[in-house]
C-alpha cells in the first residue's frame, strides 16, 4: 500500500483495487490519476482491449502492453486502495487526456 500523505498527481498510472459496476468483486487493475483530494483519488480506467474507444497507451509510453485510457470510465477510489504507482504519463499524453476530457464535458 502507499504511504500515508503521498499525494497522487495527474497522469500517474497506478495499480489499484477496482470495483466493477456490474459486480461487487474487487480486482487489481491499472488506472490513471486525474486528481486526489482528501484521500479520495479520481481515476480513469485503463484496459488492454485496444478495440475500445479512448486514448491509446503504448509500451513506449510505459505500459506493460498496448492499452487504452477509458475516459468513459471515471470513478473515485480511496487512496488506501492504491497498491503502487506504475509510471507517469508524458506531458503530451497528459495534455491529450485533458483536452479530450474538456471536449467531452463541453459536449454534455
Amino acid at each position: 500500500m502507499t504511504k500515508c500523505g503521498k499525494m497522487h498527481k495527474l497522469g500517474e498510472v497506478i495499480l489499484a483495487e477496482i470495483q466493477f459496476t456490474d459486480t461487487f468483486e474487487l480486482k487489481k487493475r491499472p488506472a490513471v490519476v486525474l486528481f486526489e483530494e482528501y484521500e479520495n483519488v479520481v481515476v480513469a480506467g485503463v484496459t488492454s482491449n485496444t478495440e475500445m474507444k479512448g486514448i491509446p497507451l503504448s509500451k513506449k509510453d510505459g505500459a506493460m502492453k498496448d492499452s487504452v485510457i477509458k475516459l468513459n470510465y471515471i470513478f473515485t477510489i480511496s487512496e488506501k486502495m492504491i497498491e503502487k504507482t506504475l509510471f507517469s504519463l508524458s506531458s503530451d499524453k497528459k495534455r491529450q487526456m485533458i483536452s479530450e476530457l474538456i471536449t467531452r464535458l463541453q459536449a454534455a
